[in-house]
């Protein structure tokens, strides 16, 4: 299965032995988006929706998402993560709930599935928030920005890996 780790000699789904890495510090940082209308976008920045308070519930549960990541996809590994904080853009232009997420651990594998799910879970949070006003939002963009620490090292969004 050339260089896809999560694959034994036979091709079957394995869970990396991350035993032997050295402990450092992780931090990994995504984004993603939610492409709303405009009545839904003046609702979520008025807070006057009837579910409540969109962005608050939207961070507590990307919060939870990042806790429990390795519930939901399978070969990551339980970590201890030390925080997780999603902070939110509203983006008038484009009329986009912009979601970011930064997630740190001290320990033998990152946290970008962390981060990514983190953001993923907002976004649909957002969605659950506003079906009732609107059922054609999209969630876009949902990408990893940043990650360092580890073996592998930094990784910037935009620029060339090494």
């Amino acid at each position: 299965m050339g260089d896809f780790s999560h694959f034994n000699e036979e091709g079957r789904a394995k869970m990396v032995d991350v035993g032997g890495k050295d402990t450092t510090q992780r931090i990994a940082e995504a984004t993603g988006r939610v492409l709303v209308n405009r009545e839904c976008f003046e609702l979520i920045k008025s807070g006057g929706l009837k579910k409540g308070d969109v962005l608050g519930t939207a961070q507590i549960a990307g919060i939870m998402g990042a806790k429990k990541t390795p519930d939901i996809i399978p070969m990551c590994h339980p970590i201890m993560i030390n925080g997780a904080d999603i902070t939110f853009c509203l983006k008038e232009e484009d009329l986009a709930v912009e979601i970011k997420s930064r997630v740190k651990c001290s320990g033998v594998t990152g946290v970008e599935m962390e981060a990514l799910t983190a953001v993923s879970i907002a976004a649909l949070t957002v969605y659950d928030m506003c079906k009732a006003v609107q059922k054609d939002m999209v969630i876009d963009e949902i990408h990893l920005l940043s990650k360092s620490g580890g073996k592998s090292g930094d990784f910037i969004w935009g620029k060339e890996e090494k």
